[in-house]
């Protein structure tokens, strides 16, 4: 999926929207984010050793899960429910991700409870591990 894609199933959009690319393998999500170098997350957070804030690293690992609720029926993301972080848990950090790196996501959901998912995810820069984690998300009715 394209960015333009993406947004029939997120809600995010501008700056907040964390991927360029997506998409769905058995039950997979696979998410691909391109770091420039000239993001507003990297302005500040290092002057001279720009490093890709951890908690935006756990942000790109959530989007990319949530391809796997789209079209999901009821329980899924769609015009009128959005996802919501709900928790994150067991976060490691391995290596940092810099400007020039195409960074990598491998998602899936390990249980649901509608309207609650358990998903774990992994983020690459090529073969290394740099950072994994497990989370959690509600998919609410859109209120606003």
């Amino acid at each position: 999926m394209t960015q333009e894609e993406i947004k029939n199933i997120l809600p995010h959009r501008n700056s907040m929207l964390l991927l360029d690319e997506l998409y769905r393998e058995d039950d997979t999500a696979h998410g691909v984010k391109y770091i420039r170098g000239d993001e507003w997350f990297l302005d500040g957070h290092f002057p001279d050793s720009p490093v890709v804030p951890g908690v935006i690293l756990c942000e790109i690992l959530a989007q990319s899960a949530c391809v796997l609720l789209a079209g999901e029926g009821e329980s899924g993301i769609g015009e009128d429910k959005i996802p919501m972080y709900t928790g994150l848990n067991n976060v490691k950090f391995k290596s940092p991700v810099l400007p020039g790196d195409k960074f990598e996501t491998k998602c899936r959901i390990t249980r649901s409870r509608p309207p609650f998912y358990f998903a774990e995810g992994q983020g690459y820069v090529g073969e290394r591990l740099c950072v994994k984690a497990e989370f959690s998300f509600a998919v609410t009715e859109r209120k606003f």
